[in-house]
C-alpha cells in the first residue's frame, strides 16, 4: 500500500470515529449535559472539539508511524490491534456517556480504555518511539476525562 493512503487511512479514521461518535451523542450534549452539576475544573464546553481534534490527527499520525514499521512484524500488528480497540473504545464511551446518559457505565469503560491507550503506548513505543509519545497526550487527556466522568457521576446520581 502506498504512504499517503496509509497516511490518510491512518489520520482518517480516528477523525471519523470522533465525528460519528459527536453526531450520534449531539442531542445529549445539546440537552442532557448542560444540565449537569459540574465540578469547579470542568472545562469550558468549547475547549472539547479543538482538544479532541487534535488528539485525533496525532493518534493517526502514531498510528501511521506504528504501520510504517510493516505489517509483517508481529508487534506493530499487535499495536495496531491495540489502537484499534481503544479506537473503538473510545467511541464507545460518548455512547455510554452522552446517548445512553450513564455516568456511571461510562466511568468503568473509561478505565478499561485507559488501559487499552497504555497497551498502544507501550507496543507503539516499541517500533517507533515518536508513535508513542504522540499518544502520551491523549493518555494524559483520558485520564483527566476519566476524573471529569467520575465527579459529574458523583455529583449527578
Amino acid at each position: 500500500m502506498a504512504n499517503e493512503l496509509r497516511f490518510l487511512i491512518s489520520v482518517t479514521l480516528p477523525l471519523l470515529v470522533g465525528g460519528l461518535s459527536g453526531f450520534a451523542t449531539a442531542r445529549g450534549v445539546r440537552e442532557w449535559y448542560p444540565s449537569l452539576s459540574k465540578p469547579p475544573f470542568n472545562p469550558l464546553s468549547w475547549v472539547f472539539g479543538p482538544v479532541w481534534t487534535l488528539l485525533y490527527v496525532m493518534m493517526g499520525v502514531a498510528c501511521y508511524l506504528a504501520w510504517q514499521k510493516g505489517w509483517d512484524n508481529e508487534v506493530v500488528r499487535i499495536a495496531l490491534v491495540l489502537f484499534l480497540v481503544q479506537l473503538t473504545l473510545n467511541g464507545l464511551w460518548s455512547i455510554l456517556f452522552f446517548g445512553m446518559q450513564s455516568p456511571g457505565l461510562a466511568s468503568a469503560e473509561i478505565l478499561v480504555l485507559w488501559l487499552f491507550i497504555a497497551a498502544t503506548i507501550v507496543c507503539f513505543w516499541r517500533v517507533s518511539p515518536v508513535a508513542g509519545i504522540l499518544m502520551l497526550p491523549y493518555q494524559a487527556w483520558v485520564s483527566f476525562a476519566a476524573v471529569l466522568n467520575a465527579s459529574l457521576w458523583i455529583l449527578n446520581r
